[in-house]
């Protein structure tokens, strides 16, 4: 398929009630076995793919080197490939399109864009996330690019004590709605654990609704009844890999 082929595939895969499952990868190996395991489509996490490089999240991994990693696993599995791009390494909206567009130049046929401000604190308010989205898409539609643009709010990763992730349903719901209407094509709500607070953002949303997999999380199977649209793994498929390692090269030292 081309670019633009797999970017429309990709935008297909998002129903609601029969998600799209993504076990985030964060390099061209991890790449390789996510494919070959039967995945429909690729999605890196910028936690694993800055930590497998050396490097903290936030923005740490310079923007050359994922360029490089992006491009790496697009040439190694034939499915399409999103992109965890953080908050776009700028903050003002034409110089987040204009790093958006080198990532897709490299072989991204969509990205998580979030709303927390990086290496500060809270979250952009909506208008200025709103007109970075709207810039990103402009600009893939100059391209005639379908880019996937899975827009992320941080309302509920902020908020550690769940119990108050109710009172942020309507800053949600508003960041939704103001997201849709500048183009984003989906609404990724990390964080967000409880299964009736899931529900009612995917009835409530005007975009597809994905949620990230916690130790909290309802199972696939209550996900999917409660509407969602694509679950996704995050930084957890990497953490299972290097843990295993570390496990087995201890006991091998250990022996020594």
């Amino acid at each position: 398929m081309s670019q633009v082929e797999k970017a429309e595939e990709f935008a297909k895969l998002h129903r609601k009630g029969d998600p799209l499952i993504l076990f985030n990868i964060w390099d061209a190996g991890s790449a390789k076995v996510v494919t070959e395991a039967g995945a429909k489509a690729l999605a890196t996490g910028s936690w694993s793919v800055a930590a497998a490089n050396g490097f903290s999240d936030g923005e740490a991994i310079p923007l050359s080197l994922l360029a490089v990693i992006t491009r790496l696993i697009s040439v190694t599995s034939h499915l399409p490939v999103s992109v965890d791009f953080e908050g776009g390494y700028a903050v003002e909206p034409d110089a987040v399109a204009a790093n958006v567009e080198k990532i897709m130049d490299h072989g991204a046929i969509g990205i998580n864009f979030e709303d927390q401000v990086v290496g500060g604190r809270g979250v952009h308010p909506i208008e200025m996330q709103a007109a970075r989205i709207r810039a990103i898409r402009e600009m893939a539609t100059r391209r005639e690019m379908p880019l996937f643009i899975n827009a992320r709010t941080d309302l509920f990763l902020q908020e550690s004590d769940t119990a108050h992730h109710q009172i942020l349903l309507d800053e949600a719901y508003r960041r939704a709605d103001a997201f849709a209407e500048a183009g984003a094509s989906s609404f990724f709500a990390p964080g967000l654990v409880d299964a009736e607070l899931i529900e009612a953002v995917c009835d409530r949303s005007p975009l597809p609704v994905n949620i990230m997999v916690r130790p909290a999380t309802p199972d696939n199977v209550t996900m999917a009844r409660l509407g969602v649209s694509r679950i996704s793994y995050g930084p957890a498929p990497y953490r299972t890999v290097m843990g295993m390692l570390k496990s087995e090269a201890e006991a091998l030292y250990q022996q020594a």
